[in-house]
């Protein structure tokens, strides 16, 4: 796990050296170990390096192939890399390893195969491969969108990192907010990929690639080598839901099995849940020592799951840490929190400060739960989902008979959920790609309006993610489930993840991503997935992994206790953060101090996560120098 960088068209190889050496600063914190950089005529590539596997400096990057023709500077790990390396030996005429990593297992494989090594490789990476004799640029980034890749590009010159901050530091892009993913960011928080906050970057895509001759073209041109909408159904459909179980747990088994390779100390994120209580009992089973775990805890009763992640501890006896996060400790870390964020989130702190107590215990990789509620049902939206398709017909009722239910809702029961209710009436038509753009988002276009002043709004991103994967021919579930991956997961959770564990250079690997775990759980028909108990399939899978305790739980979820931190001890820092937003062009100021007084008032319309995330943005953009206008 690193940060890579990279630049291509500076033709002042001094400049181009100098440049790399900022941008790999920016950084630094995504690799402590290692600081490399490499520069060929217009070719410049640098390297942050985080030592997971084969921990000699033979695995410094950028790493040389072939007597200097490859160059590769790649951010991940290849799960898989030993079994490649045994095929790669096996072929004509085989590549001649000098070194044990990963790192060199990638170049091998590009060396042999091309493009197509991609289809062997099993594990979270972005990478750039430099071909000095063919003067190719082969740029790629795993499946599931694990690991970032960020990019600006103009007529003389193309930037290439991990990280925003990072491609801002290279003093080579103008820091100017993008307006369409400033409203992608008020709808949900997060601007979806290939947009972002900054006007010019963008993101390459998951599944995708690009290749291309630096002489003759130095656009990005994606192109796909997987894509979760081509899942198929042929091939389960013949499975009995027995063989579907054990299928499900031979993958999700191998996959924990695969992300312990690490060559050094390790541990899992415990929060109690079915999720991450199933990733640390199959850690128990496969790791040849005794796991460590850490979990946060609350003075907050209400919101602390101590007691069911100590039963897992107990259970597969762990060594066991508990955070208690007090708000002091939490105001204490906050600040560094906020300016450890690559791109603003709401949620991201809660991930900081697990991240950073974790890695302050010695561990240097841990494992995840993330991704199984998206995969196995886990989430409202899932059965939501499914009630609001049987009543697609209520379309078919004039939209002035509708408002009168919506009206009734507001006024019995006034909060957020009435008013998702009284969205969903008044829209046109009740299918899944109507409603589901609806699931997520924060604020209502007419209230986006009224905030921000703008007659019209850009389109909306979810809208155009439930469109791009043809969501049409999957059943409902699979529907949510790919919804859920391609939007959420992909641009909140998994983001957060890497910016706030690399803040303190630990490695996040998440099991319920393997790809082909998901390729097998979305190609189940829905039947064998159907929520009717929480994560049904998942827990049939793993038989009697977990006691009846964490399966029968309440889900509660992480969060911490914002709404009382917000009105109280960070109440003076929020004002001040609202202050300055409300002064911005594209904010009406009376406005949000009407919904920060609202939020002071306890209004149901008005929960703390509908400031809080306009009061990191506005920290985010000043952080960073962002102009607005």
């Amino acid at each position: 796990m690193c940060g890579i960088n990279i630049i291509i068209g500076l033709q002042d190889a001094l400049l181009a050296k100098n440049t790399l050496a900022k941008m790999n600063a920016a950084m630094a914190h995504r690799g402590p170990d290692n600081d490399g950089i490499f520069v060929d005529g217009p070719v410049a590539l640098g390297h942050r390096r985080l030592s997971i596997i084969d921990l000699s400096a033979a695995g410094n990057q950028p790493m040389s192939g072939c007597n200097g023709r490859y160059q590769i500077v790649y951010n991940g790990e290849f799960y898989n890399y030993k079994e490649v390396k045994t095929k790669l030996l096996a072929v004509e005429n085989p590549y001649s390893f000098q070194f044990g990593s990963d790192t060199e297992v990638i170049l091998a494989a590009y060396h042999t195969w091309g493009v197509n090594c991609l289809q062997h490789i099993n594990g979270m990476f972005a990478f750039a491969i430099y071909d000095a004799v063919k003067k190719e640029m082969f740029i790629a980034r795993d499946r599931m969108g694990i690991k970032p890749l960020y990019y600006y590009q103009n007529e003389g010159c193309l930037v290439l990192s991990s990280e925003i901050r990072s491609l801002l530091a290279s003093e080579l892009i103008p820091r100017k907010l993008n307006k369409n993913g400033l409203i992608d960011y008020l709808r949900y928080q997060t601007v979806h990929a290939p947009e972002t906050m900054v006007a010019g970057i963008k993101m390459l895509m998951p599944g995708k690639y690009c290749l291309f001759n630096i002489n003759h073209n130095l656009r990005i041109e994606e192109k796909k080598y997987w894509s979760i909408k081509e899942i198929s159904k042929l091939s389960t459909k013949n499975y009995s839901y027995k063989q579907v179980c054990e299928r499900v747990y031979e993958l999700l088994y191998a996959s924990v099995q695969r992300r312990l390779i690490a060559d050094v100390p390790f541990g899992a994120f415990l929060s109690g849940g079915i999720d991450s209580s199933a990733i640390v009992g199959l850690m128990s089973k496969a790791a040849s020592q005794t796991v460590k775990t850490f979990s946060v805890t609350f003075d907050e009763s209400e919101f602390s799951e101590a007691r069911y992640a100590r039963l897992i501890a107990e259970k597969f006896k762990t060594n066991h840490h508990e955070i208690k996060l007090t708000s002091d400790y939490f105001m204490q870390e906050l600040p560094a929190a906020l300016k450890a964020m690559d791109y603003p989130s709401g949620d991201g702190p809660n991930t900081y400060v697990v991240s950073k107590v974790t890695k302050n215990a010695g561990i240097t990789m841990a494992l995840s739960g993330l991704g199984g509620d998206e995969l196995f049902a886990g989430y409202p939206i899932f059965t939501r989902s499914q009630t609001l398709q049987k009543f697609e017909g209520l379309a078919m009722v004039p939209s002035s008979l509708r408002k009168i239910p919506a009206a009734l809702f507001k006024f019995i029961r006034p909060g957020i959920p009435s008013e998702k209710i009284a969205e969903l009436l008044s829209l046109n038509n009740l299918n899944f790609e109507n409603t589901y753009p609806l699931s997520r988002q924060i604020i209502a276009d007419a209230q986006l309006k009224k905030l921000t002043g703008f007659a019209q709004l850009a389109p909306n991103s979810v809208a155009r993610i439930i469109h791009e994967h043809e969501l049409n021919k999957f059943e409902t579930l699979t529907k949510v489930s790919i919804a859920e991956i391609a939007s959420y997961m992909q641009n909140v959770l998994l983001r957060d993840t890497d910016q706030m564990s690399m803040a303190s250079a630990l490695e996040v690997r998440v099991p319920f991503l393997d790809y082909t775990l998901v390729e097998f759980v979305l190609s189940l028909p829905d039947a064998y997935k159907n929520p009717t108990s929480p994560k049904k399939l998942l827990i049939d899978a793993l038989g009697n992994l977990l006691p009846p305790e964490i399966i029968n739980r309440p889900k509660m979820g992480f969060t911490l206790p914002w709404k009382h931190w917000m009105k109280h001890e960070m109440r003076e820092f929020c004002e001040q953060k609202i202050s300055s937003l409300s002064k911005r062009s594209f904010i009406v100021e009376a406005e949000i101090k009407t919904l920060w007084n609202a939020f002071l008032s306890d209004s149901p319309l008005v929960p703390w996560s509908r400031l809080w995330y306009l009061i990191v943005l506005e920290n985010w953009l000043i952080e960073n120098n962002i102009s607005s206008e």
